[in-house]
């Protein structure tokens, strides 16, 4: 797994590429976690990812809820059909605020 990190009207992008399996998901709750304990709103780029297991998506429920408990912005954007079926399968798409784009979920702030 790669990550990129970026900044986008007041919100702090993370964008995952590749796998987010049991070897790197630690590092992806690490980044999600750390923009959060830093009172940063998040969203987390998911289009790149090809593979995304339990261990990933529990660093995605992680940070769902300290965002809620922080009272700040979480979103996923852009999921890719693989993350997508994982979620649906866990149900979780109906849990997460899930965004075609990260230029839709700014229209939505306006």
């Amino acid at each position: 797994m790669k990550y990129n990190t970026r900044e986008d009207n007041g919100y702090t992008v993370i964008e995952l590429d590749g796998e987010v399996d049991l070897s790197c998901s630690p590092e992806a709750r690490k980044q999600i976690l750390d923009c959060l304990s830093d009172g940063r709103h998040l969203l987390v780029d998911l289009s790149a990812v090809v593979y995304i297991d339990s261990s990933g998506v529990a660093s995605l429920v992680e940070g769902y809820q300290m965002a809620k408990k922080k009272d700040l912005k979480f979103g996923l954007v852009s999921v890719s059909e693989a993350a997508m079926s994982v979620l649906q399968l866990a149900r979780l798409d109906k849990v997460f605020p899930i965004h075609a784009s990260v230029e839709e979920r700014l229209q939505e702030d306006d």
